[in-house]
């Protein structure tokens, strides 16, 4: 086996990579070094890179592994990635409410020579959890007295199924190392450590900036340039799509533009403003999603409310920047200078419109992804980007073809 030091290396590089980038560096190491590695990082990391893995590899490290690891490895592939039940680890010190403090001291003994223990478990022929076990008082307590007699009966476990968020929130105010997990008949599968469901969930929530914008989840620091540039590049061209999307909006009104050159120049205020409103209500939105707090049937109060901070910042927005509009057309010689206070309206007018609509965009776009099953996070940006562009654009030169003299 390689030393300690290459031994932290070779799993902080593991975390680094791609999960099927990780399975590859695994597949020229030993079993044992294999398994060591796989043992110091993150559950849920471990459990992507075994999934990853070709059936013959997986199969010759399950095989390896001590029989309690590989069995719970097996189990937790039954479970959905993000939930808890990835993140299980083997149940270790359990004992039965029948034995005696001296009797589970002289187990724990022999126990943390293997593992790292924090809680005893007490468990019922049946498997099921019927209590909990903490050191000082198993210490303190007559060597003689039953472990039912010490034992703490009320007691917090997590479900399997939950979901990574709904655990965590569950778990915000515990703060306990160590959390039990238990079936719905309170049988107990498994044990998830407090450091490991938080850390899981900090790597889901890593991944969402860059899906925002096409940035695949997997892709890390370490990934190779090709494979970087075949994650992104797809994206980018389907975003260049969508720009011409824009641009053709731009192009129904060229006439107008030909004649009333200074709107020209406020296009990109237009586009810019209405942009940042949407992307306000999107991290918002996300935000309530990733964190849990976006409950089923609450999306039509949220959708209320981005509507009317886009409509309430389109007015204060919208009156600044009409008064741009104005000084600078009356800046300008000829019949752009005289129809200065129509053009101002027009972009106030527009801003409104825009600012209105974005808001309302930026949380319909993740909630519709949502509802047709894909990731809300992915590439949502560009999707309002394009619903943003045609309508701030589109409203503008619209309502200057309709109200300024030509």
């Amino acid at each position: 086996m390689i030393a300690q030091h290459e031994l932290e290396q070779l799993a902080a590089d593991l975390v680094q990579r791609a999960p099927h980038e990780a399975g590859d560096i695994l597949s020229a190491r030993t079993d044992e070094d294999a398994l060591a590695a796989l043992d110091l990082i993150n559950p849920l990391v471990a459990q992507q890179i075994l999934r990853e893995l070709d059936d013959r590899r997986r199969s010759e490290l399950l095989a390896s592994a001590p029989v309690e690891k590989a069995r719970q490895w097996v189990r937790n592939q039954e479970y959905p990635e993000d939930s808890v039940g990835w993140l299980m680890e083997p149940p270790v010190a359990v004992f039965r409410p029948q034995m005696t403090v001296r009797e589970t001291i002289e187990g724990m003994r022999k126990l943390t020579k293997k593992a790292f223990i924090t809680y005893g478990y007490v468990t019922d022929e049946q498997n099921k959890l019927v209590g909990v076990l903490v050191f000082r008082d198993l210490m303190l307590a007559e060597p003689d007295k039953k472990l039912a007699d010490v034992m703490y009966t009320s007691i917090f476990s997590l479900n399997p199924s939950m979901a990574l968020t709904d655990a965590m929130k569950s778990t915000l105010n515990r703060h306990f190392p160590v959390y039990p997990v238990c079936d719905d008949g309170g049988r107990l599968l498994g044990l998830v450590r407090g450091q490991s469901l938080f850390e899981a969930r900090a790597i889901e929530l890593s991944a969402q900036p860059g899906a925002m914008v096409g940035v695949h989840e997997e892709e890390r620091l370490a990934t190779p340039l090709k494979r970087s540039f075949w994650m992104r590049h797809p994206w980018l061209q389907f975003n260049l799509l969508t720009a011409f999307i824009a641009a053709s909006v731009v192009a129904v009104f060229q006439n107008t533009l030909n004649e009333v050159v200074i709107l020209a120049t406020f296009l990109p205020v237009l586009a810019g403003q209405s942009g940042n409103t949407g992307c306000q209500a999107l991290a918002v939105c996300l935000r309530g999603l990733t964190l849990g707090d976006l409950k089923s049937g609450e999306e039509r109060r949220l959708l209320i409310k981005e509507g009317m901070l886009g409509l309430l910042n389109g007015v204060f927005v919208g009156l600044v920047a009409g008064i741009g509009m104005f000084v600078y057309a009356k800046m300008q010689p000829g019949a752009q200078g005289n129809h200065a206070f129509i053009l101002a309206l027009t972009v106030f007018f527009a801003m409104i419109v825009s600012c209105l609509v974005s808001g309302i965009s930026g949380v319909t776009i993740p909630l519709v992804l949502r509802k047709f099953g894909f990731d809300p996070a992915t590439a949502s940006s560009i999707f309002l980007t394009t619903a943003t562009d045609c309508v701030s654009m589109g409203t503008f030169l619209g309502l200057a073809t309709w109200l300024v003299p030509r």
